[in-house]
């Protein structure tokens, strides 16, 4: 055993993992009772991501009206977890719910069966795909009737807030026609410290795994400059091992050519990503609160 992230994963010397414990799954479901409906779309059929697509249910006769759209990134490490995890699920048929949006969850790959940087450009991919209904003209029709391209947010938890802003940033420095990133928010996203970060260096050998590898800190990005998004919303927890490294990609952003606006918001007395091991907490519904607030 290299890493013992119990009670989560081993991760071994040869490179192979073993994840002890299976995720609860939640289906995607368009039960015509429920207000939040929900499906899965294959993006890549030669890779086999997919993205499930949430959208508020609208009463019958009912004309479609055009919702904010949030493009979603699950955490676990970059190497476990799934769009249908019922954890990222249910809180993301929350937001729906709550805020009267649009949201697509991505389903990358999962290191080390697929290297790094496999679940980054995984999740680019997904985005072009979305980005593809800019124009009304997509493959989906729940975006393409339902979606407001001029209010898009990109976000996610814990490794999906890193890889998250990295899509911002190729979405900035690249440019998608008829796309409007309006903001990007982070909850306990995995940045790097001056300390070399023993699960990203075996996940990824040719990265330092410390704070001057772009991924890790885009504040030394050169394209940093470019991001996609006006507004940047940071959560931290308290007890977070991954608090101050937050913190200080928070204040390099601040710094660095980025013209937009960053806010940061720390939740007292919470470890890492808590809102999703007990989601009925004030703590937890605050998070939600705040997300929609900012939507």
């Amino acid at each position: 055993v290299a890493l013992d992230f119990s009670p989560f994963f081993h991760l071994y010397t040869d490179g192979t993992i073993n994840r002890l414990n299976a995720a609860v799954s939640h289906p995607a479901s368009d039960d015509p009772d429920a207000a939040v409906r929900s499906k899965d779309v294959v993006v890549d059929p030669e890779t086999g991501v997919y993205v499930r697509i949430f959208a508020p249910r609208v009463g019958d006769g009912a004309p479609p009206r055009k919702l904010p759209l949030v493009v979603y990134v699950h955490g676990g490490a970059f190497c476990v977890g799934s769009a249908s995890m019922a954890a990222y699920h249910s809180f993301l048929e929350n937001l729906v719910e709550k805020g009267n949006l649009i949201a697509v969850s991505v389903d990358y790959r999962l290191a080390p069966e697929n290297p790094m940087p496999i679940p980054f450009d995984d999740s680019w991919a997904a985005f072009r795909w979305v980005a593809a209904h800019a124009g009304g003209a997509g493959p989906d029709p729940w975006l393409n009737d339902s979606a407001d391209f001029g209010r898009v947010f990109i976000g996610g938890e814990s490794a999906g807030g890193t890889i998250a802003n990295d899509v911002a940033v190729r979405a900035g420095a690249g440019g998608l026609p008829g796309v409007e990133v309006e903001g990007l928010f982070l909850i306990h996203p995995f940045f790097g410290g001056k300390e070399e970060d023993k699960l990203y260096k075996a996940l990824c050998p040719t990265s330092t795994a410390r704070d001057d590898d772009p991924r890790l800190n885009p504040a030394v990005d050169p394209r940093i400059g470019e991001m996609a998004g006006r507004r940047v919303l940071f959560f931290v927890a308290e007890k977070d091992f991954l608090r101050n490294r937050a913190c200080s990609y928070y204040e390099g952003l601040v710094k660095s050519a980025w013209k937009g606006k960053a806010e940061i918001v720390e939740t007292e007395g919470e470890g890492h990503c808590f809102h999703l091991f007990d989601p009925t907490t004030e703590k937890a519904r605050d998070i939600t609160h705040r997300l929609i607030d900012f939507i």
